[in-house]
């Protein structure tokens, strides 16, 4: 099985937007995660679940809230009786694929927490380093019109973050189908035709697709015009550059090329740099996130060679 028949699959069962099935995946191929943002009941979860058992992964969900603990993430020693020795009780976190449900609901020292399992593949818990299992894949969502009762996430934790990505609601097509399945209770299943060794050799083989010194220059172009952009007050931060890169290989290598070329780079852009944006007062007045990246992918020159 190819990576394409993967991502056909995954849309087989999920009945949402398929342009974010691509990205999600293309998010995995390239080590990254991905935070969704968009109301409740638009099939986020079925999208984790989906990814998950399209390769044979573990799955883990954890609903974030105010009173949850460091600890019901990353896990706890204790003290086992029989044994006299102390133990340790793994969290959810060790999974292959885990969604953390309304990441913006949990105090900040909870989500503090993430930091070190999304950027190093691995938690501490009682002076104890632990690793995470590979593939390891966050998808956080947020509602992003509620605000009662959230923490607004910090720049370190969204720059975690490859891309942002927004749902949205299913075609009526989809809605309807989606809505029959649920009647008859025939929905589709995901054949997991994946295995571990086949994803781990996709993810290699996709930063081996060949991005040219041309196309990286148009990429810290970019990010450079963002920092003395009049509307921001934060830019893009180097991080977010190689975040760039390195989706741009995978969402190459998904579309089945051995280059990247700058429209790669001028379709994620907005996908990979937007949220980590930071505007002025000024700026989140008369204008938006995506309103500066569509400015910005206007402005800044676009190289003439594609990559090759």
């Amino acid at each position: 099985m190819n990576i394409r028949t993967m991502i056909e699959e995954i849309n087989q069962v999920y009945l949402g937007n398929p342009t974010v099935v691509e990205l999600c995946v293309t998010s995995l191929l390239a080590n990254g995660h991905v935070l969704l943002e968009d109301v409740p009941g638009t099939g986020k979860t079925m999208l984790a679940k989906t990814l998950a058992t399209s390769f044979h992964g573990d799955f883990s969900r954890i609903q974030f809230t105010a009173d949850l603990l460091p600890s019901d993430i990353v896990g706890s020693d204790f003290f086992n009786l029989k044994t006299q020795e102390f133990e340790n009780k793994q969290g959810p976190i060790f999974a292959n694929i885990v969604l953390i449900d309304e990441i913006n609901r949990a105090v900040p020292r909870t989500q503090s927490a993430l930091l070190e399992a999304m950027e190093e593949r691995q938690v501490t818990v009682g002076g104890k380093t632990y690793h995470l299992p590979t593939p390891f894949f966050v998808i956080a969502t947020q509602n992003p019109i509620e605000s009662s009762g959230t923490f607004s996430l910090p720049d370190a934790q969204l720059d975690r973050f490859m891309m942002c990505l927004h749902t949205g609601y299913p075609t009526e097509e989809f809605e309807l189908q989606l809505l029959e399945e649920s009647v008859t209770e025939t929905r589709k299943a995901v054949l997991a035709n994946v295995d571990f060794e086949q994803l781990l050799q996709y993810r290699a083989d996709a930063m081996k697709i060949h991005i040219s010194k041309d196309v990286l220059r148009y990429i810290v172009s970019i990010a450079t015009a963002s920092r003395s952009h009049r509307n921001v007050q934060t830019g893009i931060s180097p991080r977010a550059t190689i975040a760039l890169s390195k989706a741009a290989q995978s969402y190459a290598y998904i579309q089945n090329r051995d280059y990247v070329t700058p429209e790669d780079i001028k379709f994620l852009a907005p996908y990979v740099f937007a949220h980590r944006l930071t505007l002025t007062l000024e700026g989140e007045i008369k204008s938006s996130k995506a309103m500066v990246m569509e400015e910005l992918l206007a402005t800044v020159p676009v190289p003439v060679e594609m990559g090759m």
